[in-house]
């Protein structure tokens, strides 16, 4: 009967103990481990099977967790949480109340840094070798593990611009897969394929220009040839830069032919590794593909039209409009800041410049926003994709801050259509001609109009900005919703037990707001709920009791949405349930609170 050493191994002291020739049977094992559970869990699926051997070889070589590893992203580290007592308990990943899809310092003293977002590892890793200088500490070893797109960002060459003037004791890995979800872009990468290809000249290697010992390409499968070099660079003190190549999927044929699909491929056969599709019959579209089909659509007739995203073209489906008229759309990798100041250079051109981007990420362009955007009201036009709870990504990825974020910023507007016909029309009206930068938000998944496609679109109508809308007329109670959580309050009223005395208003524009139409249901109403899937403080909520202040309005207001807390992974109606925004805790609301 064939061993099975992964099942002995519970932390890396556990794999010191093994001669190094078993490593090449562990890394079959930790990789079937993966493909075994995720095919059936769902998760990340291609990052983590491309660095199992650099997994093992890291915590064979260091002593982690004295030794500090820092993972950029995160989502590559599956393999390290199973090497790191993780691995009985990894069935429950990026489920409620399981472990998490990422890095999390309180999960585990073998996470040394909390990720999600990328190009954090240089800065944190240096952070970390700073300190144990000043500690005294000049034997402790920080790696930082970075991919080729992630490097690219520009607050990893602050890092890197840092760490060369240093002598602190940090090691950094470039994962280069030529990869990141989708394939990497610039001129990063082509002088990284250069250097991969043998064709740079040696005396031109700019990581040695910023005074890094630097060693590579090698091969970052070849567990001996790493465990080596490893082992020579835990001798040199100072910065030191590894260049590894590998290949992201690796082991499971479908992942390494498509890299992007088997990016995070749902479910699928860990023997064939044949995705399991789900039936899409009668569906309604995604949100990503609304705005994808839309902006592809508008800009075929308007040639002003520019779209541009940080790395997520498939993500956000701005790629059919890249495949159609790549001379319009643009993929500028992982650089938000840079994404989002490029819109308002064109824009000023008078170009039409849909700036693509994830909630969450926009966070990272927070300054840019504000200074380069809005103090020039230039109509750049933000699409905000993932908005709200996104499920089991978890706390770096759910985007609730951008309303209150953006709801402070002078000349914004701010859209969230309650459905996708609401999503096609703003992205029409937009391009029509703005006097301010807008922001529509929108959320991950898919809509509520099966036959969009077919019956609505193409079939524009220009949307009065500022203008809310009286959905469902009441006698007591007003509901007034922002987004597509309105779906949960339209499906609650009619199973309440009352749903004649609730009323129900959308509000699409967070800013500009309808204050006739506010004044109106504050003196007809009472009572006033007001829900959002954005965090209660500074949000939707918020505005509404600005509005009832400033008016001098004593009605009792109710504020529904995110807490003021990190939410962390489950599914949407999970965390739905936990911040009681879902049908059945509005049901009951409704019911009890209109009696």
């Amino acid at each position: 009967m064939k061993s099975n050493l992964l099942s002995d191994i519970h932390n890396p002291a556990d794999l010191r103990l093994l001669k190094e020739d078993q490593l090449i049977e562990v890394a079959q094992e930790l990789r079937d481990f993966i493909i075994d559970v995720v095919s059936v869990k769902e998760g990340h699926l291609g990052s983590s099977l491309g660095v199992i051997e650099l997994t093992i070889a890291l915590h064979y070589v260091f002593n982690t967790p004295e030794d500090l590893l820092v993972w950029d992203v995160g989502h590559q580290a599956y393999g390290h949480k199973i090497l790191t007592e993780r691995r009985e308990n990894f069935h429950t990943n990026r489920q409620i109340d399981g472990i998490s899809g990422f890095p999390k310092r309180s999960e585990s003293i073998y996470d040394t840094f909390g990720v999600g977002h990328s190009s954090t590892s240089i800065s944190a890793a240096l952070g970390m070798a700073i300190a144990s200088q000043l500690k005294g500490d000049f034997n402790k070893q920080h790696i930082a593990v970075i991919g080729d797109a992630s490097i690219a960002s520009g607050m990893a060459f602050e890092g890197l611009n840092h760490a060369g003037v240093t002598d602190a004791n940090v090691l950094v890995i470039l994962n280069d897969n030529a990869i990141g979800i989708d394939p990497s872009v610039g001129a990063l990468k082509k002088y990284l394929t250069a250097v991969k290809n043998g064709k740079n000249p040696r005396q031109n290697n700019m990581i040695k220009s910023l005074n890094f010992d630097y060693s590579g390409p090698i091969d970052g499968h070849d567990l001996p040839a790493l465990i080596k070099e490893l082992n020579r660079l835990k001798k040199i003190k100072g910065p030191k830069f590894l260049h590894i190549v590998t290949t992201k999927g690796k082991g499971l044929q479908q992942a390494e032919e498509n890299q992007v699909k088997y990016h995070a491929p749902g479910k699928f056969d860990a023997s064939t590794g044949e995705i399991i599709l789900k039936s899409e019959e009668n569906l309604p579209p995604k949100f990503q593909d609304v705005f994808g089909l839309t902006i592809l659509d508008l800009a075929r007739k308007n040639e002003k039209i520019i779209g541009i995203t940080p790395a997520m073209p498939s993500g956000s489906s701005l790629k059919f409009m890249m495949d159609e008229i790549p001379e319009r759309a643009f993929d500028v990798g992982i650089a938000e800041q840079h994404a989002v100041t490029l819109a308002a250079g064109m824009a000023t051109q008078g170009m039409i410049v849909y700036c693509t981007i994830y909630s969450t990420f926009l966070q990272r362009a927070y300054d840019q926003l504000i200074h380069d955007v809005a103090l020039q009201n230039l109509p750049v036009i933000f699409c905000l994709d993932r908005a709200g709870l996104v499920g089991e990504d978890g706390a770096t990825h759910h985007g609730v801050f951008d309303i209150a974020y953006l709801r402070a910023i002078p000349n914004m507007i701010i859209y969230a259509p309650i459905n996708e016909i609401a999503l096609q029309n703003i992205l029409y009206t937009a391009q029509l001609g703005l006097n301010h930068p807008i922001a529509i938000r929108y959320p991950r998944g898919r809509g509520v109009v099966p036959n969009w496609e077919v019956e609505n679109f193409g079939h524009y109508e220009n949307i009065i900005i500022g203008q809310a809308n009286l959905l469902k007329s009441g006698t007591k109670t007003a509901v007034l919703s922002t987004g597509t959580i309105g779906n949960n309050v339209t499906l609650a009223i009619n199973e309440s037990t009352n749903p004649e005395t609730i009323a129900h208003y959308d509000f699409p524009f967070i800013k500009p707001m309808d204050i006739k139409q506010l004044e109106t249901i504050f003196s007809k109403f009472d009572n006033i709920i007001t829900i959002e899937d954005g965090t209660v403080n500074g949000g939707f909520g918020s505005a509404i009791l600005e509005f009832a202040a400033s008016h001098n309005y004593n009605n009792k207001v109710t504020l529904l949405g995110i807490p003021d807390m990190f939410i962390e992974h489950g599914t949407v109606n999970q965390l739905q349930q936990l911040c009681k925004i879902d049908v059945k805790s509005l049901i009951n609301l409704f019911s009890t609170d209109t009696k």
